[in-house]
């Protein structure tokens, strides 16, 4: 019994040396560890109150879109950009007042919406579609080498016939007819049709014949 309390005291100051070598620095780690810990905590849920007051704010702009209130849509759009940008609702709230605005006929500040949707949206698919409907809106104004900048870069795939028809409106607008039939012609050979789904067979196969009538009816096509 004896020799076995020597070995356990031994035991016990070798402990000892150690913890006050190295005590410091595992308390450091554990304090650190435990603080991380309640921080990621702390982010999450302040994450999830964001995309929950984001979700209310979104669930508005619908309503108000419904009805057509472009003053009320500018509103909550701009809440959703100012007060939660990081949230995917406000790229969402971007396109759809921008679309209230436009069918106001507030070219202007749907511009400004789509801008910010283009540059800031956190999903790469509301960005590319925002890219698209600034184009359109360019267009109209007559912004050519603006609205053709916008479509510069590549879009995901299921977007980029619709990207290559825009180019081709730009172009043809701008009397330019031969890069016209390229732009549409390079839309044609992008689309693609789902056989297994009717419903986008019947889509595609519409969409293929406006296509074609595009490139069709260019001056000096035939």
């Amino acid at each position: 019994m004896a020799t076995y309390d020597l070995e356990e005291q031994e035991q016990l100051d070798e402990l000892k040396t150690w913890w006050k070598m190295h005590g410091n620095l595992v308390t450091g780690v554990v304090t650190a560890a435990a603080i991380g810990v309640l921080a990621w905590q702390g982010w999450n849920w302040w994450q999830r109150s964001q995309a929950a007051q984001a979700s209310g704010l979104y669930g508005g702009l619908q309503q108000a879109a419904a009805l057509h209130d472009a003053k009320r849509s500018r509103e909550i759009a701009g809440d959703l950009i100012d007060k939660f940008s990081s949230t995917a609702y406000a790229g969402m709230g971007a396109l759809l007042s921008a679309r209230v605005q436009a069918e106001s006929g507030d070219a202007k500040t749907a511009q400004v919406q789509l801008t910010w949707a283009a540059d800031n949206a956190q999903d790469a698919g509301l960005r590319d579609l925002a890219r698209l409907r600034l184009a359109a809106i360019l267009l109209d104004q007559k912004a050519y080498d603006e609205a053709s900048k916008s479509l510069a870069a590549d879009p995901a795939p299921a977007l980029a016939p619709r990207f290559d028809e825009m180019k081709g409106d730009i172009l043809a607008a701008q009397g330019k007819t031969t890069e016209a039939k390229v732009a549409y012609d390079a839309a044609l050979a992008k689309l693609t049709a789902d056989s297994s789904d009717a419903g986008k067979t019947r889509a595609h196969a519409a969409y293929r014949e406006l296509l074609q009538s595009k490139a069709d009816t260019l001056p000096g096509a035939h």
